[in-house]
């Protein structure tokens, strides 16, 4: 007889094992989302430009060139104290060397009165071998006034009038500044981009000249009695971040002269709309003759230094001390 097959059941598929339990031990320290959070804070910081003046700064503005920088922080920023110099000695030398210069000049001269009759190009500026006091358009600013109009007038104060002395000085050497600039003290002087010309085409002599003219920039800037530089003011000079440029060692530089690097940061040409880099001696021309557009500066990356007197930093590096109960902190450094 044959035996019979036991019929058999197919098994039963197994259960995972199951994970033991993990104790609660509260929240987690990790936050995954915190340091996404600061690196996107840190990016719009990068982004985001350094101005590094207020609107009622009294600003002098060295070796100005074709006035772009100056028209546009008294367009954009609304700066209303305005010295704005340039180094060439008359009208008919700034407009031969940036033929478009009349449209900035017609921004620095403008008064808010607008009744007034429109200015000439050189109307209201002074040349530093000249009187040593203010034009008569420079005294009778002080009298004037801008009113800003509101949505609604019927539900608004008007603001209060702005004086506003902007102005334009020719034949200002960035070494020797006149008596007429010198005796007024300024909160802000800003000296973009500074260069000496093709004096030589050695790049040694080049760093040498230009390392020679920032050094009696900054001591003319500090000389007493009469110092540009107001007490707590601040010095701030704008080169680029390429050599020869970086060769020139600017925070040495500006030790030597007594001054010390409060910071510096990334400058952004897009903050000053209307600004354009203009070379020392004038613009770029073809063989015909012809204005050459292929050289922008202001798409070069560069870098804005502001200095500050020994003294005064050391002061405030004091008070951060005191406030901070002792700690150490340093003032020379660097935004990125």
């Amino acid at each position: 007889m044959a035996k019979r097959r036991k019929l058999q059941h197919p098994k039963a598929p197994q259960r995972p094992a199951a994970r033991p339990q993990q104790k609660d031990h509260g929240p987690s320290k990790k936050k995954p989302l915190q340091p996404a959070k600061k690196q996107q804070h840190r990016q719009q910081q990068h982004d985001e430009p350094v101005i590094p003046f207020s609107p009622n700064d009294r600003i002098l503005l060295v070796g100005e060139a074709d006035l772009s920088f100056a028209a546009s922080i008294i367009q954009h920023h609304r700066c209303t104290n305005v010295t704005a110099t340039v180094l060439e000695k008359d009208h008919a030398e700034l407009v031969e060397k940036y033929p478009a210069v009349d449209t900035n000049i017609a921004v620095v001269n403008r008064r808010p009165d607008a009744d007034a009759p429109p200015t000439s190009p050189s109307h209201g500026a002074e040349s530093a071998a000249g009187k040593d006091g203010q034009s008569d358009v420079d005294e009778a600013a002080e009298d004037s006034s801008a009113n800003y109009d509101s949505e609604d007038d019927s539900q608004a104060e008007k603001p209060r009038p702005v004086a506003v002395n902007n102005k334009l000085v020719y034949n200002v050497d960035a070494t020797k500044f006149p008596s007429s600039i010198a005796r007024t003290p300024h909160d802000r002087i800003i000296f973009n981009f500074p260069h000496v010309g093709g004096k030589s085409t050695d790049v040694n002599r080049q760093v040498r000249y230009n390392q020679e003219l920032l050094v009696s920039f900054f001591q003319r800037a500090l000389a007493s009695p009469a110092a540009p530089l107001a007490r707590g003011g601040s010095i701030i000079v704008t080169l680029f971040e390429s050599e020869p440029y970086t060769l020139w060692n600017i925070r040495d530089l500006g030790r030597h002269a007594g001054l010390q690097l409060e910071r510096s940061f990334r400058f952004q040409a897009a903050a000053y709309p209307g600004y354009h880099h203009a070379r020392t001696f004038g613009v770029v021309r073809n063989k015909k003759g012809e204005e050459s557009s292929g050289w922008k500066g202001e798409d070069r990356p560069a870098r804005s230094y502001v200095f500050m007197r020994k003294e005064e930093m050391q002061d405030q590096t004091n008070k951060k001390k005191r406030k901070r109960g002792g700690d150490d902190s340093s003032s020379d450094e660097d935004d990125d």
